[in-house]
Protein backbone atom coordinates (compact mmCIF):
# COMPACT_ATOMS: atom_id res chain seq x y z
CA UNK A 1 0.00 0.00 0.00
CA UNK A 2 1.52 3.54 -0.56
CA UNK A 3 1.57 6.01 2.02
CA UNK A 4 -1.27 8.49 1.95
CA UNK A 5 -0.40 11.02 4.52
CA UNK A 6 3.39 11.78 3.98
CA UNK A 7 4.36 12.15 0.82
CA UNK A 8 8.71 10.65 0.62
CA UNK A 9 10.18 14.63 -0.92
CA UNK A 10 8.51 16.35 1.62
CA UNK A 11 10.31 13.81 4.30
CA UNK A 12 13.24 13.94 2.72
CA UNK A 13 13.38 17.50 2.75
CA UNK A 14 12.36 17.68 6.29
CA UNK A 15 14.56 14.90 7.46
CA UNK A 16 17.36 16.89 5.98
CA UNK A 17 16.62 20.49 7.53
CA UNK A 18 16.35 18.02 10.35
CA UNK A 19 19.90 16.70 9.85
CA UNK A 20 21.41 20.39 9.35
CA UNK A 21 19.61 21.50 12.42
CA UNK A 22 21.74 18.71 14.41
CA UNK A 23 24.51 18.99 12.73
CA UNK A 24 24.75 22.93 13.85
CA UNK A 25 24.04 22.16 17.42
CA UNK A 26 25.05 18.58 18.09
CA UNK A 27 25.49 19.35 21.72
CA UNK A 28 22.33 20.90 22.82
CA UNK A 29 19.53 19.06 21.14
CA UNK A 30 16.04 20.87 20.98
CA UNK A 31 13.73 19.31 24.24
CA UNK A 32 11.21 16.99 23.07
CA UNK A 33 7.45 18.26 24.40
CA UNK A 34 6.26 16.46 27.28
CA UNK A 35 2.65 16.32 25.25
CA UNK A 36 4.44 14.77 22.41
CA UNK A 37 6.61 12.10 24.55
CA UNK A 38 2.73 11.28 26.06
CA UNK A 39 1.41 10.86 23.17
CA UNK A 40 3.72 8.46 21.66
CA UNK A 41 4.46 6.25 25.09
CA UNK A 42 0.15 5.84 24.84
CA UNK A 43 0.83 5.11 20.85
CA UNK A 44 3.36 2.76 21.73
CA UNK A 45 1.63 1.05 24.52
CA UNK A 46 -2.10 0.50 22.81
CA UNK A 47 0.16 -1.13 19.83
CA UNK A 48 2.12 -3.76 21.97
CA UNK A 49 -1.56 -4.96 23.35
CA UNK A 50 -2.25 -5.46 19.98
CA UNK A 51 0.42 -7.13 19.05
CA UNK A 52 0.11 -9.48 21.97
CA UNK A 53 -3.40 -9.92 21.46
CA UNK A 54 -2.32 -11.29 18.13
CA UNK A 55 0.09 -13.55 18.69
CA UNK A 56 -1.98 -15.08 20.90
CA UNK A 57 -5.18 -15.82 18.59
CA UNK A 58 -2.54 -16.59 15.90
CA UNK A 59 -0.94 -19.52 18.11
CA UNK A 60 -4.80 -20.47 18.70
CA UNK A 61 -5.36 -21.30 14.68
CA UNK A 62 -5.88 -24.73 13.80
CA UNK A 63 -5.03 -24.43 10.42
CA UNK A 64 -4.58 -28.05 9.30
CA UNK A 65 -8.09 -28.43 10.29
CA UNK A 66 -9.39 -25.99 7.40
CA UNK A 67 -11.62 -27.18 4.77
CA UNK A 68 -9.12 -26.00 2.01
CA UNK A 69 -6.24 -27.74 0.00
CA UNK A 70 -2.42 -28.31 1.43
CA UNK A 71 -0.75 -25.85 -0.81
CA UNK A 72 -3.31 -23.11 0.69
CA UNK A 73 -2.66 -24.49 4.10
CA UNK A 74 1.19 -24.20 3.48
CA UNK A 75 0.85 -20.73 2.18
CA UNK A 76 -1.08 -19.50 5.26
CA UNK A 77 1.32 -21.13 7.53
CA UNK A 78 4.01 -19.36 6.07
CA UNK A 79 1.91 -15.92 6.05
CA UNK A 80 1.63 -16.83 10.09
CA UNK A 81 4.97 -17.29 10.96
CA UNK A 82 6.27 -14.36 8.74
CA UNK A 83 3.77 -12.19 11.14
CA UNK A 84 4.84 -13.85 14.36
CA UNK A 85 8.40 -13.11 13.61
CA UNK A 86 7.83 -9.40 13.08
CA UNK A 87 5.88 -8.85 16.32
CA UNK A 88 8.53 -10.76 18.19
CA UNK A 89 11.20 -9.17 16.48
CA UNK A 90 10.99 -6.18 14.35
CA UNK A 91 8.64 -4.50 16.10
CA UNK A 92 9.71 -4.37 19.56
CA UNK A 93 13.00 -3.03 17.81
CA UNK A 94 11.56 -0.43 15.95
CA UNK A 95 9.29 0.88 19.22
CA UNK A 96 12.30 1.02 21.09
CA UNK A 97 14.15 3.40 18.47
CA UNK A 98 11.06 5.71 18.10
CA UNK A 99 11.40 6.13 22.12
CA UNK A 100 14.68 7.23 21.73
CA UNK A 101 13.57 9.56 19.61
CA UNK A 102 10.30 10.39 19.78
CA UNK A 103 10.05 13.07 16.82
CA UNK A 104 12.74 11.52 14.51
CA UNK A 105 10.48 11.42 11.11
CA UNK A 106 12.32 8.78 9.99
CA UNK A 107 11.64 6.52 12.77
CA UNK A 108 8.26 7.21 12.79
CA UNK A 109 8.15 6.33 8.98
CA UNK A 110 9.49 3.68 9.54
CA UNK A 111 7.51 1.98 12.71
CA UNK A 112 4.67 3.66 9.97
CA UNK A 113 5.55 1.30 7.14
CA UNK A 114 5.91 -1.85 9.45
CA UNK A 115 2.28 -1.60 10.12
CA UNK A 116 1.31 -0.89 6.66
CA UNK A 117 2.89 -4.45 6.22
CA UNK A 118 1.91 -6.34 8.97
CA UNK A 119 -1.55 -5.54 8.01
CA UNK A 120 -1.83 -6.71 4.61
CA UNK A 121 -0.46 -9.87 5.65
CA UNK A 122 -2.53 -10.20 8.61
CA UNK A 123 -5.88 -9.01 6.67
CA UNK A 124 -4.80 -11.69 4.06
CA UNK A 125 -4.71 -14.65 7.14
CA UNK A 126 -8.15 -13.19 8.86
CA UNK A 127 -10.02 -13.68 5.07
CA UNK A 128 -8.55 -16.68 4.61
CA UNK A 129 -9.96 -18.23 8.52
CA UNK A 130 -13.41 -16.50 7.73
CA UNK A 131 -13.41 -18.46 4.53
CA UNK A 132 -11.75 -21.99 5.62
CA UNK A 133 -11.49 -21.75 9.57
CA UNK A 134 -13.93 -21.35 12.63
CA UNK A 135 -16.25 -18.63 13.70
CA UNK A 136 -14.72 -17.75 16.46
CA UNK A 137 -10.84 -17.44 14.43
CA UNK A 138 -12.40 -15.19 12.00
CA UNK A 139 -13.90 -12.75 14.78
CA UNK A 140 -10.55 -12.86 16.78
CA UNK A 141 -8.13 -11.94 14.19
CA UNK A 142 -10.94 -9.60 12.86
CA UNK A 143 -10.54 -7.50 15.71
CA UNK A 144 -6.60 -7.97 15.70
CA UNK A 145 -6.72 -6.22 12.27
CA UNK A 146 -8.52 -3.37 13.24
CA UNK A 147 -6.65 -2.59 16.51
CA UNK A 148 -3.25 -2.67 14.02
CA UNK A 149 -5.73 -0.50 11.74
CA UNK A 150 -6.41 1.59 14.60
CA UNK A 151 -2.64 2.18 15.57
CA UNK A 152 -1.56 2.73 11.65
CA UNK A 153 -4.03 5.98 11.45
CA UNK A 154 -3.05 7.14 14.62
CA UNK A 155 1.05 6.89 13.14
CA UNK A 156 0.03 8.33 10.52
CA UNK A 157 -2.14 11.41 11.73
CA UNK A 158 1.14 11.94 14.42
CA UNK A 159 3.45 12.05 11.21
CA UNK A 160 1.04 14.60 9.56
CA UNK A 161 1.61 16.89 12.43
CA UNK A 162 5.73 16.28 12.62
CA UNK A 163 5.58 16.91 9.36
CA UNK A 164 3.76 20.22 9.54
CA UNK A 165 5.88 21.24 12.49
CA UNK A 166 9.11 20.68 10.64
CA UNK A 167 8.20 22.68 7.87
CA UNK A 168 7.24 25.59 9.92
CA UNK A 169 10.59 25.53 11.63
CA UNK A 170 11.90 25.45 8.56
CA UNK A 171 10.30 28.25 6.91
CA UNK A 172 11.47 30.26 9.95
CA UNK A 173 14.92 29.08 9.36
CA UNK A 174 15.10 30.22 6.18
CA UNK A 175 13.60 33.21 6.95
CA UNK A 176 16.64 34.13 9.87
CA UNK A 177 18.96 33.34 7.77
CA UNK A 178 17.67 36.05 4.53
CA UNK A 179 17.55 38.51 7.32
CA UNK A 180 20.84 37.63 8.65
CA UNK A 181 22.10 38.26 4.99
CA UNK A 182 20.30 41.48 4.77
CA UNK A 183 21.80 42.84 7.95
CA UNK A 184 26.02 41.77 7.14
CA UNK A 185 27.55 44.99 6.28
CA UNK A 186 29.27 44.93 2.88
CA UNK A 187 32.73 43.92 2.81
CA UNK A 188 35.22 46.52 2.97
CA UNK A 189 37.06 47.56 -0.73
CA UNK A 190 40.47 46.29 -1.49
CA UNK A 191 43.35 48.96 -0.39
CA UNK A 192 45.84 49.37 -3.06
CA UNK A 193 49.31 50.25 -1.21
CA UNK A 194 52.16 51.82 -3.37
CA UNK A 195 55.68 51.95 -2.68
CA UNK A 196 57.58 55.22 -3.31
CA UNK A 197 60.49 54.35 -1.94
CA UNK A 198 60.92 51.36 -4.25
CA UNK A 199 63.92 51.38 -6.09
CA UNK A 200 63.70 52.06 -9.76
CA UNK A 201 65.23 50.02 -11.76
CA UNK A 202 68.67 51.04 -13.88
CA UNK A 203 68.25 51.37 -17.58
CA UNK A 204 69.52 48.76 -19.58
CA UNK A 205 72.94 48.99 -20.98
CA UNK A 206 73.15 50.27 -24.93
CA UNK A 207 75.01 46.87 -27.14
CA UNK A 208 77.74 49.17 -28.85
CA UNK A 209 78.05 48.53 -32.11
CA UNK A 210 81.00 46.08 -32.99
CA UNK A 211 82.73 47.59 -35.81
CA UNK A 212 83.12 45.82 -38.96
CA UNK A 213 86.54 44.77 -40.39
CA UNK A 214 88.14 46.62 -43.09
CA UNK A 215 87.23 45.05 -46.74
CA UNK A 216 90.78 43.85 -48.34
CA UNK A 217 91.79 46.13 -51.43
CA UNK A 218 94.24 45.25 -53.99
CA UNK A 219 97.68 47.12 -53.77
CA UNK A 220 98.46 49.66 -56.64
CA UNK A 221 100.69 48.56 -59.15
CA UNK A 222 103.56 50.90 -60.00
CA UNK A 223 103.07 52.93 -62.74
CA UNK A 224 104.56 52.38 -66.05
CA UNK A 225 107.74 55.26 -66.74
CA UNK A 226 106.35 56.67 -70.53
CA UNK A 227 109.06 55.24 -73.75
CA UNK A 228 111.46 57.42 -74.05
CA UNK A 229 112.14 58.59 -77.69
CA UNK A 230 114.67 58.03 -80.12
CA UNK A 231 117.67 60.49 -79.93
CA UNK A 232 116.06 62.21 -76.86
CA UNK A 233 117.52 61.99 -73.46
CA UNK A 234 120.62 60.49 -74.54
CA UNK A 235 123.70 62.62 -74.03
CA UNK A 236 125.18 63.93 -77.44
Amino acid sequence: MNLNPIQAPLLFCLLSAGSLSAQTTPSTPPPVPYASVSELNSMLSQLEQASQMTQADLGRLRIEKWKTDSGYKKQTLSNVDSIQRNLQAALPEIASQLRNSPEDLGASFKLYRNLDALYDVLGSVAESAGAFGSKDEFQSLSNDLSAFERSRRAFADRMEALSSSKEAELAQLRTQVKTLQAAAPPPPPKKIIVDDNEPTKPAPKKKKPIPKPPTATTPPTAATPPPVASGQGQPK
